[in-house]
């Protein structure tokens, strides 16, 4: 028995969310499909995380057992041929038998971008928030600030969240502006941490948006982070600006990832 670790890229638009759901096409389904047909056998992968419906994910980890005798650098050859033009499988190598690509992250990183140029980007469309109107960018950086650290984030949390805990540790939250002349406008928002509940990425960068656009003020995110009230932060995010950056791990090589 083996155990292989994987890593693909995806574009999410099309699929319900990287995990497994009752009647909706999702990542994990399509990727089990393809792994059992080259394997014949009956593949459970094991992921990083989920991620919702619509996100992108540049470098989701998961890992699976196998008998396969397939060589660890033929298996992205083998499952490419296979996937859809939306997933590439980017890398895998064999791991301990008892590593657990959830249970052994030590942290992961999103990037949410934003499109804050007057039209949209025909090319990069589906990858960013379209937000034509003026931000104040200086405020969404100090909001930022707030969030680093050890925190419970019930107010920056779907309500329909399923876990017990809802306190997590953010290692860094940073916000960068590129302008290209007249052509592109970008705001991408990084946030990296230990974990992250349901739409908490989406949650925050929508009341980034809020600060940003005057409605709220950037010493307002200590108030709501404090006030562990969903009702008090902003709205949801939409999904197409969001993309899993990386997930590390300190079993891992970091250059494999």
């Amino acid at each position: 028995m083996r155990n292989i670790c994987m890593i693909v890229s995806y574009d999410g638009t099309s699929y319900s969310g990287f995990q497994t759901q009752i009647n909706q096409k999702t990542i994990q389904d399509v990727i089990e499909e393809k792994l059992q047909r080259i394997t014949g056998e009956n593949i459970k992968i094991i992921s990083s995380g989920r991620t919702d419906s619509g996100v992108h994910a540049r470098a989701q980890v998961f890992n699976f057992q196998t008998n396969s005798s397939i060589p660890s650098k033929r298996w992205c050859l083998a499952i490419n041929d296979w996937l859809p033009k939306d997933i590439i499988a980017r890398a895998a190598f064999d791991v301990p038998l008892d590593f657990h690509a959830r249970k052994y992250a030590k942290s992961k990183t999103y990037v949410y971008s934003i499109n804050n140029h007057r039209y949209k980007d025909v090319f990069r469309q589906k990858y960013q928030l379209h937000y034509p109107r003026k931000l104040n960018v200086k405020e969404m950086k100090t909001a930022l600030e707030a969030i680093v650290g050890e925190h419970d984030f019930t107010s920056f949390c779907s309500l329909k969240s399923d876990k017990t805990s809802h306190i997590r540790t953010i290692h860094q939250a940073t916000l960068e502006e590129h302008k290209h002349s007249d052509l592109e406008h970008r705001i991408d928002i990084k946030i990296s941490g230990s974990g992250f509940l349901r739409q908490m990425v989406r949650i925050i960068v929508g009341t980034l948006l809020e600060i940003g656009a005057g409605k709220k003020k950037s010493e307002d995110m200590i108030i709501i982070l404090n006030a562990k009230n969903r009702l008090k932060a902003g709205p949801t995010a939409l999904p197409d600006g969001l993309t899993l950056w990386e997930v590390q791990y300190d079993c891992i090589d970091k250059k494999m990832l």
